[in-house]
């Protein structure tokens, strides 16, 4: 399961204006959290696609590397603040903070109009220390990259 595209819901919301991006970099310590923590995933995205006020999903993963990254679009931040707030999101969020190593997150707008947002876009954001947080200690942080 290296890449899920660029996934709209069923029935799109019609836009235009600005929307809300966020991206994420997820990295577990430890290779044997991989499959469970892909089963938790694909519950999420399920979740998310159904959520009201999303545009948009993605998903990269590298099993092997322990090293996830997200990509989704909504109509505004409470809509996304709304889901992540929601199960089963919550419940597996809360099950693995603790095995994870890493976990960063950058939110922006971006008119309705570019969506699907590029994983270039979204990656370049993940890499610069000035947009990135790091949740745990909320202080920026350097993203590592899905090429590598």
């Amino acid at each position: 399961m290296p890449v899920l595209p660029w996934t709209p819901p069923k029935t799109p919301a019609p836009g235009d204006g600005a929307v809300t991006v966020m991206a994420s970099r997820l990295e577990l310590c430890r290779v044997r959290d991989v499959l469970p923590f892909m089963v938790g995933a694909m519950r999420i995205r399920r979740q998310m696609l159904a959520a009201p006020g999303v545009l948009g999903v993605s998903l990269i993963a590298r099993p092997l590397q322990r090293s996830f990254w997200t990509l989704s679009a909504w109509r505004d931040q409470a809509a996304l603040s709304a889901s992540v707030g929601g199960q089963p999101h919550l419940r597996i969020m809360r099950r693995f903070r603790p095995r994870m190593s890493t976990s960063r997150f950058v939110t922006w707008t971006a008119p309705h109009a570019t969506l699907p947002v590029s994983w270039d876009e979204a990656l370049r954001r993940l890499e610069n220390p000035d947009t990135v947080r790091d949740h745990r200690d909320r202080v920026p942080l350097r993203a590592g990259s899905p090429r590598g």
